[in-house]
């Protein structure tokens, strides 16, 4: 354990979060997202009977998202068969978002789920969570660590 990191925040993901640049991606995946086959060619770390919202929390207190992209973070957007199936974790999302970004929720866009998972196989790495919630994969694109941000 160390001060002022979440204890949901592994070694594992903490090793990772440091060795990523501007530009690489994280993939916090649900528990039904197919995290292990997107990773084949990637780093898979598990995050077993842990929600997306701590992981998000922890993460983006140490993680700035990317300001030269207009959304750095990505959702899986409902297919047309759950059009009007709710997800009260993308309220969360925004919320958590808002904290660490000044973009609030206009630094998320909602990606086409096949779109999705390419994007997951091109990912730094891909965190399977424990998360059973439809729709609760996310997508965050790493920005610049700055002087002042120390």
């Amino acid at each position: 354990m160390l001060k002022g990191i979440a204890a949901c925040i592994s070694p594992a993901l903490l090793q990772v979060l440091s060795e990523m640049g501007c530009g690489d991606t994280l993939v916090l995946a649900g528990a039904n997202f197919p995290a292990a086959a997107c990773a084949k060619e990637t780093i898979l770390l598990r995050a077993d009977g842990i929600g997306t919202l701590p992981l998000l929390e922890g993460i983006l207190k140490l993680l700035p998202l990317d300001e030269n992209v207009p959304n750095p973070v990505q959702l899986v957007e409902r297919t047309s068969a759950d059009g009007d199936l709710p997800v009260p974790l993308w309220e969360e999302y925004k919320a958590i978002v808002a904290k660490y970004d000044a973009r609030g929720d206009a630094a998320i866009d909602w990606t086409d789920r096949y779109k999705f998972y390419t994007m997951a196989t091109r990912a730094y790495a891909v965190v399977a969570t424990g998360e059973l919630a439809p729709y609760v994969s996310i997508l965050l694109q790493k920005g610049d660590v700055t002087p002042e941000m120390l």
